[in-house]
């Protein structure tokens, strides 16, 4: 159905129209991905890298002399008008664009996540992200601004989360009950990975080692299964959650519940594994209450019958991300999106010891990484989201592995990262 609609754009010469914020490695590939399909155009692309944004769209297939540079709407919409596409170096411009139908950001900044959909929201723009670290952030205080507005708010699959919530709408409407939701991680969990001790790795993948790093450190499975928990209720178990080895044969009788011979005490609960057979996968194991119909899945040699797990072998990021972009602006549909009240959050832990007076770098850096935890524990120890971590200043002495508290650092107030996790609280958004 997706498909016949967008052809049908596609013959009439009215795509959808694609706001977009990034042009890095993420967004570079989001862009490539758009221009291959039907019926989809990224109308307006923004980066603080101009020549980047340009160089993308070219990439993509965009004639060079069809690209117009804009710093404001109503240059853009006259560029638009003459059939040219715009780049920018205002992450906001795509939000302020009359043309633009739907926003997205495709960085992992949550800073810069937060900026393109709060502007979003406030002019009338559905949002559809493909940054999870903004939403485990602020996508709750979003959520709620753009419910207010009247547009809508959603991440994207194509990441770990929305490629398991496609999954958990499956299991559920199937009547299975969801006992563990997780993925498998590609590399082997070191927390104390930094940009030096991947250098080697980045290179052979062409990939940014600070990037690279926030794979290994944990850092980025942190925001995905918090992103997840936070739209499922699934909690993790313990801090940083288990990550067992684990291969598609093992998984079910490891994930049972415990009065079934297994290791999950109740169900509900997010995880990762590790090993290289479930790598780069998302799986939900669940439990089939109804005899019958277990008789025939056992028939059927799903699992024993009474316990599956159902597992996607891969997920394609960017590549897929536009689907979601598509679904949201012809039907409405929100692939994830936080519940209202917080379920998990990811912790800033110190990575070595850190001093007054320095800043916290990037994620996968060397002054930090991020630790899942549950929402109610994580608030009572006053520690400070991953997602403002970048930039913090820190005030007072913090000694490797202990939590960073807000206490400890202080925070740019005028950043709307910031000023929108501040409304958690004074809206009443918290842990149950």
């Amino acid at each position: 159905m997706l498909y016949e609609h967008l052809q049908a754009r596609e013959r009439v010469g009215r795509p959808i129209r694609i706001g977009c914020h990034g042009a890095g490695w993420m967004g570079s590939g989001f862009v490539a991905a758009v221009e291959r399909i039907p019926g989809l155009a990224i109308a307006v692309l923004a980066d603080a890298n101009v020549t980047a944004a340009q160089a993308a769209l070219v990439a993509a297939g965009v004639p060079a002399a069809q690209i117009h540079v804009a710093s404001t709407p109503g240059e853009a919409m006259d560029a638009i008008r003459r059939g040219y596409r715009v780049v920018s170096d205002d992450m906001t411009l795509p939000a302020q664009v009359e043309a633009v139908d739907i926003v997205t950001d495709v960085t992992a900044s949550p800073a810069a996540g937060a900026e393109v959909a709060y502007a979003a929201i406030r002019h009338g723009k559905d949002v559809v992200l493909v940054n999870i670290e903004a939403d485990v952030t602020v996508g709750h205080v979003l959520k709620r601004l753009a419910d207010e507005a009247g547009v809508l708010y959603s991440v994207s699959s194509g990441d770990e989360p929305g490629c398991l919530m496609e999954l958990w709408d499956y299991v559920r409407v199937l009547g299975f009950e969801p006992i563990v939701i997780g993925k498998g991680k590609n590399n082997p969990l070191d927390p104390t990975a930094n940009p030096t001790t991947v250098a080697a790795a980045a290179a052979a993948a062409g990939k940014d080692p600070y990037q690279t790093a926030s794979y290994v450190d944990g850092t980025k499975t942190m925001f995905e299964m918090a992103c997840a928990a936070n739209a499922t209720g699934c909690v993790p178990l313990r801090r940083g959650m288990t990550g067992p080895e684990a291969t598609p044969e093992t998984i079910t009788a490891l994930f049972r519940l415990q009065e079934d011979g297994g290791t999950i005490p109740f169900p509900g609960v997010v995880e990762f594994v590790q090993g290289p057979a479930m790598a780069g996968g998302v799986f939900i194991t669940c439990r089939m209450p109804d005899a019958r119909l277990a008789a025939d899945l056992k028939y059927l040699k799903v699992g024993d019958g009474r316990y599956s797990t159902f597992f996607r072998p891969y997920h394609l990021w960017f590549i897929e991300a536009p689907l979601s972009l598509a679904a949201a602006h012809l039907f409405r549909t929100v692939t994830l999106a936080p519940l209202p009240r917080p379920v998990a959050e990811v912790m800033t832990v110190a990575k070595r010891d850190l001093q007054p007076g320095e800043n916290l770098d990037g994620f996968g850096g060397y002054t930090f990484y991020g630790l899942i935890e549950r929402a109610e524990i994580a608030w009572a120890e006053n520690a400070l989201p991953a997602g403002l971590a970048p930039g913090a200043r820190v005030v007072r002495p913090v000694p490797a592995g202990r939590v960073v508290t807000w206490a400890d650092v202080r925070l740019d107030e005028t950043a709307t990262v910031v000023r929108l996790r501040r409304l958690l609280r004074s809206n009443g958004i918290h842990p149950a």
